[in-house]
């Protein structure tokens, strides 16, 4: 290859048959579309955590507004249709037109990349939100992204599609007296979120519930309005994050009773665009040591959780190990020739939140996992220095007591040095891989992966049928030891552990010593728990899982743990075998089974020719079932829905209007709409209205002495059933009229020639029940048990083989860390009461048990 530069001229010459490098390959992107085109720079990938940090963006500009004094109330809802929703009662984004940019100052915020009020411009003191990316980069991100804004009397909105404004600002109406603030709703765009648009109650409800403990004073509710997974939580701490250590504690046998509190400020110079002013910082310290023995610590800037820790989990740390080390020695609880306690003595067992409220603060991306003001670790070093020393002092017996653990732990650390000394050893003096270890050929790990299988037999069919290039099995005989209960040096006993250890290949535990995990040591980048689908295997599977995220940590961050998912279901019909997932695929396959011998008629015709488009139909109807019977649950109609369409659109609102015994629902198309039937109907109070004493008597008089009460409903499925019908529509089946009284709209034929039989479709929904009958006739389902009821080659194509199988990922971030740490607790720790209310909250919700 030549190392003489290309001259312009010759640039358009490509003899490799790469793509041409010229100046017309150089682009520009305007707007938010370098958000679309990079959205990992601003978001974390795109998969499942980036979805769910789109809600967080959104979110903390309403913890802002609490922050700066103005916010009390936050509602978050998943609406029915998928969008989410995030309303508070701050002051509202601002509306009037900005006097440099000629645009309404809302629509600059949404649109324009670092634009905002939290550059030292003096709208917010203590903000999360820094960068002026966070909201713009959800609204870019959206299928469609509404704001509304309650401020200054007046009720506005401004809607968006994929970052672009296609409904200006305007005013849709008067706002209650008294009422301000901001509500967010959007739909995540699924060509940018192709894993899943689907929220998550639980993992939103995590950090919520960090938020209020955090935020002490502040209340947010959390509503899930899907039909299938209907619930409402209400988050509300006044002692803020005492509660929440008190909380993460609450399953495990705690060293002292109360947590340590610390609590100071600093002031520190702050630099706001070359103007350095001496600025407050706050910080609150709250801990608590447990019997167990790993730690917990979550670091907090500005209310914004920082997963890599920073600034203040180094001053911390720093400054609790020379804490205890300094009054061990002080007062010969160490003897002088003792070794100094580590920090990983130190912090066994501790369970630590650490927050910051300070001006500026600066992180290493926009995900904010790590703080990097370098100031910020002196403040919190001295803080809880100084206050460590005076609690010490106040508190000699429960300063014996975190001594003592420390030194428990150190030679426990010794012991277990020394057992996974003779691990290592026993590898490398002769005793290499598991003898039980199939290994593959592959040595590149990128390559290569692990089964690690439940039981012998299992393991001989997975052993048959693997693919023995990439794919090493190793069986496990029994149960692993639960190493929630146990400390490392007493899991390396056990043959089981050394087994998986070794197979791996990168040592155990954390820390720098030898033998510690490293993940650059690691053999298989896929590492796959595969148990059976009854209560031994998801104790096993459970066993496992504790064990790699306790002591393997790394290996499920880096996302290299995986759960092998085999088929719950075997069907047979005719000369036709399907292995089924779940009962929604399930539910697929009927409709594919139940469409393979049908036509659709009308007027005698075909309506749909082609059994892929009929199918397509049936899958859309399906879909539309599920949100016509979330309408059905407001009380409303979907007939009524569909003959109060206004030039083709479909109503958005719902008020339920009772007077005595009579019910009456109005239909409402916009919300300009709502606000004038609100107002011409004030006694509903749908909007909490305060009613004048004047009033309530013309209202008596007006319905003869009855109190009439209103009840309104945000019909989030009207969108999705109307992209659903066009869909259908578009499909060659119309969907005017959806419905008849009199005459059938189709003909349902099955078979051919001599042998037919036809059905008459009065609606579109006996279309999809008839389909769905049809497909079930003549089916026998196999329900799996046992991974050893598959032979070699089942098994294979439907568990191990990389073209047909699914796998799913273990995660373990900053969003699911606290709900996992809690589950461990409460499933394999040593108090039993959390564990016996466990399984009577979820008794009911058991489907498919096998025992």
């Amino acid at each position: 290859m030549s190392d003489t530069p290309i001259e312009p001229e010759e640039a358009d010459t490509n003899v490799s048959g790469e793509q041409e490098y010229g100046a017309a390959q150089i682009d520009k992107l305007e707007g938010l579309e370098a958000v679309r085109k990079r959205p990992g720079m601003y978001i974390g990938d795109p998969d499942i955590r980036g979805l769910h940090h789109c809600v967080f963006e959104v979110l903390d500009n309403s913890i802002d507004e609490h922050l700066a004094g103005y916010c009390e109330i936050i509602n978050v809802s998943i609406h029915v249709d998928g969008s989410l929703s995030v309303s508070d009662d701050g002051r509202g984004i601002p509306v009037d037109i900005h006097p440099k940019f000629g645009i309404p100052a809302i629509e600059l915020v949404l649109t324009s990349l670092h634009a905002g009020g939290k550059f030292g411009q003096g709208a917010y003191k203590y903000s999360g939100g820094l960068h002026g990316v966070g909201a713009k980069c959800v609204n870019a991100l959206s299928d469609w992204f509404k704001a509304e804004v309650t401020r200054q009397g007046k009720v506005h909105q401004i809607t968006f599609e994929r970052g672009k404004t296609v409904q200006p600002l305007e005013v849709i109406g008067e706002a209650p007296s008294g009422k301000t603030g901001t509500k967010v709703t959007f739909f995540p765009d699924a060509t940018i979120f192709v894993d899943t648009i689907q929220f998550e109650f639980d993992r939103l409800a995590t950090r919520l519930r960090e938020l209020t403990f955090l935020n002490p004073g502040l209340t947010i509710i959390l509503e899930d309005e899907r039909l299938e997974s209907r619930k409402k939580e209400t988050f509300y701490y006044a002692k803020g994050i005492e509660e929440f250590v008190t909380q993460l504690g609450e399953n495990k046998t705690t060293v002292h009773e109360s947590p340590v509190i610390i609590r100071g400020k600093r002031k520190v110079e702050v630099d706001y665009d070359g103007k350095v002013v001496q600025d407050d910082v706050f910080v609150d310290v709250v801990f608590q040591y447990n019997d167990s023995y790993q730690d917990n610590i979550l670091c907090y800037a500005n209310s914004i959780p920082n997963a890599d820790g920073g600034a203040h989990l180094t001053g911390f740390r720093g400054s609790l190990t020379r804490s205890i080390n300094q009054y061990a020695k002080a007062n010969k609880l160490l003897k002088d020739k003792d070794p100094s306690l580590s920090g990983d003595d130190v912090r066994e067992g501790i369970i630590c939140v650490i927050s910051v409220k300070m001006p500026n603060p600066r992180f290493s991306s926009q995900t904010k996992d790590k703080l990097v003001n370098a100031e910020i670790e002196g403040v919190v070093g001295s803080i809880v220095y100084e206050g460590l020393q005076d609690y010490f002092e106040e508190n000699p017996n429960l300063a014996k007591q975190i001594i003592d653990k420390a030194v428990n732990a150190s030679r426990a650390r010794e012991a277990a040095r020394k057992a996974r000394e003779t691990v290592r050893k026993s590898v490398m003096s002769g005793g290499g891989l598991p003898g039980k270890l199939a290994d593959c050929s592959e040595r590149d790990p990128a390559k290569s992966e692990i089964y690690i299988v439940e039981g012998d037999s299992a393991g001989g069919s997975a052993k048959s049928g693997r693919n023995r290039l990439t794919q090493a099995i190793l069986p496990l005989r029994g149960k692993v030891i639960n190493v929630e209960k146990a400390r490392l040096h007493r899991a390396l006993q056990n043959r089981e552990i050394q087994a998986m250890i070794t197979a791996i290949g990168a040592g155990i535990g954390e820390g720098e010593q030898e033998g510690a995990f490293n993940i650059e040591k690691v053999r298989y980048h896929k590492v796959i728990i595969m148990t059976d689908a009854d209560v031994d295997g998801s104790h096993i599977r459970t066993l496992l899982l504790t064990f790699f995220c306790r002591h393997m940590a790394d290996l499920v961050k880096t996302g290299y743990l995986y759960i092998a998912q085999p088929p719950l279901y075997k069907i047979t019909r005719k000369k036709r075998e399907e292995y089924v997932a779940d009962d929604d695929a399930l539910n697929k396959i009927l409709i594919e089974l139940g469409s393979e011998d049908v036509r659709l008629v009308k007027n005698g015709k075909d309506a749909v020719t082609d059994a892929d488009v009929l199918r397509s139909v049936l899958d859309s109807l399906a879909q539309l079932k599920g949100y016509t019977a979330a309408l059905e649950g407001h009380g409303g109609d979907f007939r009524d829905v569909l003959d109060t369409r206004c030039d083709g659109h479909l109503a958005e609102f719902m008020v339920r209007v009772r007077e005595g015994n009579e019910e009456t629902i109005h239909y409402i198309h916009t919300e300009s709409e709502l606000l004038t039937f609100a107002a011409e109907n004030r006694d509903l109070r749908l909007f909490g209205e305060e009613i004048t004493e004047e009033e309530e008597a013309e209202f008596k008089e007006k319905f003869n002495g009855i109190q009439r009460r209103g009840m309104k409903h945000e019909l989030h499925e009207a969108h999705a059933i109307q992209k659903i019908l066009e869909r259908i529509q578009e499909l060659g089946v119309p969907t005017e009229p959806f419905f008849s009284d009199d005459k059938p709209l189709f003909e349902l034929v099955e078979g051919h020639g001599d042998d037919v039989e036809s059905v008459p479709v009065f609606n579109l929904f006996e279309l999809l029940k008839t389909v769905l009958e049809i497909g079930r006739r003549g089916m026998r389902i196999q329900r799996f048990k046992g991974l050893g009821e598959m032979n070699a080659k089942e098994l294979y194509s439907t568990t191990m083989d990389p073209n047909t199988r699914q796998l799913l990922r273990v995660r373990l971030d900053e969003e699911n860390a606290i709900e996992a740490d809690k589950m461990f607790d409460v499933l394999m720790g040593d108090i039993v009461e959390p564990r016996k209310r466990f399984i009577e909250d979820n008794a009911l919700n058991v489907r498919n048990l096998d025992v």
